[in-house]
């Protein structure tokens, strides 16, 4: 019956899209960012330009350490001291990937070894021992490369009666190195003692985040201790503690500005004016009359 007669319709395939050559861009990728604090879109090479400054808000991102002891050392004066020095699994970790492939992985993308840069510079003429932990490897977390290289450098400081300098930040010890990785805080602050006890100083800069047992060990033994604005520093993170003790935390809790009020540190300096400052500190030091108790004169 015609009256029951379906109609016929045409289809079309679908076409592929023609996007126009004259109005498309390619944006490289990198290219820009979002500011984690402020949420403003920074052109990632002028934040690279300005410290790794947001430009908008002033917060301070994790700064790579290459460019740190550029900034903080005179041209062509840092020379790394123990730079072939590579972890190892030895503990076998498996896990999602193993330790071993994290190990690789991280090297071709960062170009680093491990999670600190050791050496000693010139800062405006005055020789001194330089350490710069780099967040960008596994969060610089601590483990027994990077615990050897901080005692190594803490020894060469002490050897040849330099000034110690360590740029700290990190997320804690290494999990895939379990007791080996904590058991770099114990090393760490013994070769410490002795580099206090030949009189000299030792000058600690915390920038975000300093956490965990870099925090409760070589971080917090400075004789001098500075950090960069708003840097997180703890041992367990705030989110940790108010989930385990029920507490409400208080506004800024482990922020340096907290810590300031706190007394843990004694000077907060922002980036641009760190190299001055950290100069300054080094001119006080080298001026100081430091004698060794046995040598003091008799009242």
């Amino acid at each position: 019956m015609a009256f029951f007669k379906k109609s016929k319709y045409s289809t079309l395939s679908a076409l592929p899209r023609q996007e126009d050559p004259l109005k498309r861009k390619d944006i490289p990728e990198g290219l820009w960012e979002k500011c984690k604090k402020c949420d403003a879109t920074i052109f990632t090479k002028q934040k690279e330009s300005n410290l790794y400054i947001c430009p908008h808000c002033g917060y301070h991102n994790p700064m790579p350490a290459p460019q740190r002891i550029e900034l903080l050392t005179d041209p062509g004066s840092f020379v790394e001291i123990d730079a072939n020095v590579e972890s190892v699994d030895t503990l076998k970790f498996e896990g999602v990937s193993s330790y071993t492939s994290k190990l690789e992985s991280n090297k071709k993308k960062t170009g680093l070894r491990d999670a600190i840069i050791c050496g000693h510079a010139k800062l405006d003429g005055r020789p001194y021992a330089l350490g710069v932990m780099d967040f960008r490897c596994l969060g610089a977390s601590m483990g027994a490369v990077v615990g050897e290289k901080v005692t190594r450098l803490v020894e060469f400081a002490t050897a040849h009666h330099l000034p110690l300098v360590i740029v700290t930040a990190s997320g804690g010890a290494r999990m895939y190195e379990g007791m080996i990785s904590l058991m770099q805080m114990a090393k760490t602050s013994g070769a410490l003692q002795r580099h206090a006890a030949a009189h000299l100083p030792y000058i600690v800069i915390m920038t975000h985040p300093t956490t965990a047992g870099v925090t409760a060990s070589y971080a917090s033994l400075g004789d001098l201790i500075l950090a960069e604005p708003e840097a997180l520093i703890g041992f367990a993170g705030p989110r940790v503690i108010k989930d385990t003790t029920q507490a409400q935390l208080p506004e800024g809790f482990q922020t340096s500005e907290f810590l300031l009020k706190k007394g843990l540190i004694d000077k907060i300096i922002d980036r641009k004016n760190l190299r001055t400052e950290l100069s300054l500190c080094l001119e006080y030091f080298a001026k100081a009359s430091i004698v060794p108790n046995n040598k003091k004169q008799k009242a």
